[in-house]
């Protein structure tokens, strides 16, 4: 059965800066100390796109201290992956027979 991608977390990933954090945070765990440096983005704006991601269930936290550390879930991601792959093997099947089909 063909889900279609939810269109919330699509919402929520078409960001650019988010988009910048979820890469950043597939490659390694970080605070929002290191994602201000690596993004260039101001520390409230970097909070907001981060409780966005977490309000999504994009990121989890571990508090350490004084600091907030953020970890990508990579489940959230391969799922949306999964729907995309879906819909492009569905697309696949729907163009091998549209060139099957004769125009009259």
């Amino acid at each position: 059965m063909m889900t279609s991608a939810d269109p919330d977390l699509m919402r929520v990933l078409a960001d650019p800066l988010r988009m910048r954090i979820v890469t950043l945070l597939a490659q390694e765990t970080l605070c929002t100390t290191h994602l201000v440096e690596e993004t260039g983005a101001r520390q409230t704006n970097l909070s907001n796109h981060l409780r966005v991601l977490r309000e999504a269930g994009v990121v989890d936290t571990e508090p350490c201290g004084r600091f907030t550390y953020y970890r990508l879930r990579p489940e959230v991601i391969g799922n949306l992956a999964g729907r995309f792959a879906e819909l492009a093997a569905t697309a696949r099947a729907t163009a091998a027979v549209d060139r099957k089909r004769s125009c009259p």
